[in-house]
């Protein structure tokens, strides 16, 4: 079992110290990966590290922060908070929160909450798994319709092959971009694709990137290969693969 990466948002430098010791003492279940005292400084630290939980530890003024939370384009984070205040409790639990810690907060409510944490998480994964054998069922359905099915979160999205620019991978994610401007997130990571995309077209030209054939403007040569898609964007192709990419132009040339 992978360990769930936390981040703290808190005022208090006792809560942080408290946290991170017991992040210290059961590394086997939890790491702090960053802490931060303000939300601006939070939100940039959340975006940067893409956490699986945050402990929170701070007044909330109004639901700016809720609401960036639902347009984040990765996994929302689990939320536990922590107050001195029991009535802040219908503010956490009115937000999803996992669950709320009343201070003085103890080592044993913290492994309680981590571990509610680890139990949404699997069970989360044990229906994305369901999902993405129905995905595989709908890829292989759809292969002949020029269709690829992404998942993510609780949908499912049929995106014709043509629109897709290139997919470019996210950590574990994978990020579509498509000819219409939209980024559409997956939950599959980027070599999972290279066996689905349709191989007449797409091509990996980086351990980061695979670009539809479909949508290069221009191929630059120059001090190696770069290619100039559709959408103006332009991409390298790693050193290692450029004789494998020259050989799959020419066949479709």
């Amino acid at each position: 079992m992978n360990p769930i990466n936390a981040i703290v948002i808190s005022q208090e430098k006792e809560t942080l110290l408290i946290l991170k010791k017991f992040g210290e003492d059961n590394a086997m279940i939890m790491e702090i990966i960053g802490d931060a005292h303000c939300i601006s400084d939070g939100t940039a630290l959340l975006k940067a590290k893409k956490p699986d939980l945050i402990f929170l530890d701070i007044v909330f003024k109004d639901d700016l922060f809720f609401e960036m939370l639902e347009q984040l384009d990765f996994s929302i984070p689990k939320l536990v908070f922590i107050s001195a205040e029991k009535e802040y409790a219908i503010k956490a639990f009115k937000h999803n929160a996992i669950d709320f810690l009343l201070k003085p907060t103890d080592f044993n409510a913290i492994i309680l909450a981590v571990y509610k944490v680890i139990k949404r998480r699997e069970m989360e994964r044990s229906y994305q798994n369901h999902k993405i054998n129905s995905i595989n069922i709908l890829n292989s359905a759809s292969q002949s319709n020029d269709y690829v099915a992404v998942a993510f979160l609780e949908k499912i999205e049929l995106i014709p092959m043509a629109e897709i620019i290139f997919c470019k991978a996210d950590g574990k994610y994978t990020v579509f971009v498509l000819s219409n401007g939209s980024n559409i997130m997956s939950s599959r990571n980027l070599g999972e694709y290279t066996t689905i995309l349709d191989n007449s077209h797409f091509f990996r030209i980086h351990h980061s990137y695979i670009i539809n054939l479909r949508h290069i403007v221009k191929i630059s040569k120059k001090d190696g290969y770069f290619c100039e898609l559709s959408n103006g964007i332009i991409l390298s192709v790693a050193k290692r693969r450029q004789d494998d990419f020259n050989k799959f132009i020419k066949l479709k040339e």
